[in-house]
This record gives structure tokens, sequence and C-alpha cells, in this order.
């Protein structure tokens, strides 16, 4: 039942969205619509991370330029990319995370996905006691150290969206009630489905780059559980690409630990051959998807090529072990990160009999009604007070 103030307004349910990263807001950017223009909920974003970092674009002003209200920028991230660094950032996240939370209570927090940044928003919410609903929990990422911290916030987490079923009876398994684990479907592909994207023309404008040849899009990370590794494998990738005609757009990393050295080898190879390829900080969502549906394939090890790509029927080549664990489409190969590995996979994706395949490919976290599903749930959940923080473990 809803509540009222004497004056007879509603009260609303305080819902807190956090973003650290540009591919993260982009995934939440349906579901921040919807909470929004909700009659019953106020919504209040709260970025950090790279979205407040000039090295990564400044992404926060895309969030604006869509017509969201920043409620709090929570400045931690460190110029460094060391471990130590990276360590240091979580915890001043943590210290002003709880700042914020004493001070503007909240009867939810949303957070999505398995960046570091999310321990910094977790702990203190639990301890200020505010239910955190988690996007896109029970998936494995074996690669990175990105798995422990998912399934950390799995265990932090009160309500649990997650893409397919295999995914929720993991959540399951680590112990959180069925009632609460919910498989409506990923979020970030709709979109795909509700978006007008823009012409190959207008693409090619707003980038400043032709696109008259067959090009390929490719993302790609450290992989943060290899030691000394990141270097060395992108280097593969860009020996293996050197031996095709495609030309290439690039869209550098996040802000992991090994990032740096991938953007000065994008930088240098950019410069090196500024007819065949272009780099970008970050394309925002539009250019992005408009990127992706116009390429010949996707390379590298971003989970927006498993993801994301099949929709379009865009074949994607997953590089080494940073995704190792993931649902994937039958148009999705993986391969070791060496330079003569990536080629055969390139060679084959690029031949006929393949192209056949793509007609017909199916995307396994592809539904529907995904943001208006977990709006929904969610706005039960605070309305009928039904949240009980004494969570009991679920045994199988």
């Amino acid at each position: 039942m809803a509540k009222f103030t004497k004056e007879g307004s509603k009260i609303l349910k305080k819902v807190c969205v956090i973003s650290a990263s540009r591919s993260e807001y982009d995934g939440l950017y349906p579901l921040l619509k919807r909470i929004k223009d909700s009659k019953n909920l106020k919504l209040s974003i709260v970025t950090t991370g790279s979205h407040l970092c000039e090295e990564f674009g400044n992404t926060y002003k895309k969030i604006e330029q869509d017509g969201f209200k920043i409620s709090k920028k929570i400045h931690t991230l460190l110029s460094s990319d060391a471990a130590s660094a990276i360590n240091k950032s979580i915890a001043l996240g943590m210290i002003s995370f709880a700042d914020y939370f004493a001070e503007n209570k909240q009867d939810l927090v949303v957070v999505m996905g398995d960046r570091y940044e999310l321990l910094s928003v977790c702990v203190p919410a639990a301890n200020e006691l505010i239910p955190i609903a988690h996007i896109s929990g029970g998936e494995t990422t074996q690669g990175a150290i990105d798995e422990s911290i998912r399934h950390s916030i799995t265990k932090f987490s009160y309500l649990h969206f997650v893409a397919n079923e295999e995914y929720r009876r993991r959540v399951i398994q680590l112990g959180e009630e069925p009632s609460r684990v919910f498989a409506f479907g990923e979020l970030s592909l709709e979109n795909i489905s509700k978006r007008e994207f823009l012409t190959k023309k207008t693409l090619e404008e707003k980038i400043n780059f032709s696109l008259d040849k067959p090009y390929v899009l490719v993302t790609f990370h450290p992989t943060t559980l290899e030691k000394n590794s990141a270097n060395w494998q992108f280097e593969q990738l860009l020996l293996a690409l050197d031996k095709t005609d495609f030309k290439i757009i690039f869209t550098k990393t996040n802000a992991d630990k090994g990032g740096k050295g991938i953007n000065k080898l994008i930088d240098k190879y950019v410069k090196s051959n500024p007819q065949k390829s272009i780099a970008f900080k970050s394309l925002g969502r539009e250019r992005y998807l408009s990127a992706m549906r116009f390429s010949d394939m996707v390379i590298g090890n971003s989970s927006s090529g498993i993801y994301e790509s099949p929709s379009f029927k865009i074949p994607s080549i997953n590089i080494g072990d940073r995704q190792k664990g993931r649902v994937q489409s039958e148009i999705t190969l993986n391969c070791e990160p060496v330079c003569d590995e990536i080629l055969k996979k390139i060679n084959k994706v690029s031949g006929k009999s393949f192209k056949n395949k793509l007609k017909n490919a199916k995307n396994p976290y592809q539904k529907n009604n995904v943001s208006k599903r977990i709006l929904e749930t969610i706005e039960y959940f605070l309305i009928k007070e039904e949240i009980n923080l004494k969570k009991k473990f679920y045994d199988l």
C-alpha cells in the first residue's frame, strides 16, 4: 500500500543506481528510463570510476546528454593502473560511499555487473541496511578478477536479475532464495531492439573515418588473473590484423589493471596506420552499436562480443580466457591469443559456409520486456515492503 505525507502527496521509494563505466551505463540505460518515469520511485544516479576521468572520455557527460540528472559524482580513480592503485581506489570509494549513504538514505541501491568499483558500493550500503539489487549475476569469467567480485556482490544483494536460467541456477547455488532470483534476460539488448541506428554514411561522418572497405570492431581488455600477459596478447592480435585487408575501429580499455599498456599500443598502431585504423576512448551507445551493425566481425575479449553481436547476426572472435565460462552463441568463436590462431578464426568467419550460419543464429541472452519486468519486480518488493534483510542461506 502506498504511503502519503500529511499534505497528501505520495511518498516515493528512493532508488539509487550506481554507474562506474561507459559499458555499464549503456546496459543500465533502458532501466534508468523506466525508473525515471515511474510514479512510485524517485531516481538518484551516482557516477564514479572511469566515468569521471578524461583519460577514459569523461563519459558521465553522456549520461547528462541523455537527459538524466547525476545526483553525485564520487571520484575514486587514481592515475596508475597498478594493483596497489586499484586497491586504494576501492578503499577511497568505500569511504566516499559510506559518507554518501549516511547522508542520503535510500530504499534500494541498484548495481550491474562485476566492476571492482562496486565493492566500494556494496559494503557501505549493506552496513547502512540498504537492500541491493544486482543485475547480471551468476555468470562466470574465469580469466578475470571480476569472477570473484561478481559472486561477492551476489552475496551482498537481495534481488537478483540474471540473463538466463543457467545463471539463475548458479545464484541459487550460492545460497540465494529462488523467489528473489529472476531470469528476465540481458538488459543491455534492449538498446538493440528498441533503438534506431545511424546509417553507414552518418556513422562515417560522426567518427570522421571512411568505411569504404570491410572493417572489424576491436575491443581488448587485460585478462586480470594473468600476470604481465596483456601487452603480449594484444600484440599478437595486432600482428594478425596486419595480415588482413580489414579496416579497424578500436575502442579502448576500461580502467583495469594493465589497461594503460594496451591503450598505448592502440595509439601507436593508429598513428602508424591512420588510413587503416581509428581509436576511441568511448564511442557511446549509438555509435558503438551502429559500428557493430555494419562491421564484418567483432574481435577481442569484451562481453559485447558475447551479448550483443549475435543480435546483429555479426560473428565474434573471443580471444583468450577473459570471457571463459559465459554462455555463448554458435557464431562466437573462441581462440588462443596467438597470431596464427586468430588468423585462422578470422578466415573461418569470413568463409561462405560460416556466413550462411549467421542467418539462423540465436542469441541466448535475448528476451522481451527485460527493463519492464525488472522495474515491476523492484516496485513490488519496495511498495509491498517485502524485503527482509535477514536472508537465510538456501541449501540445495
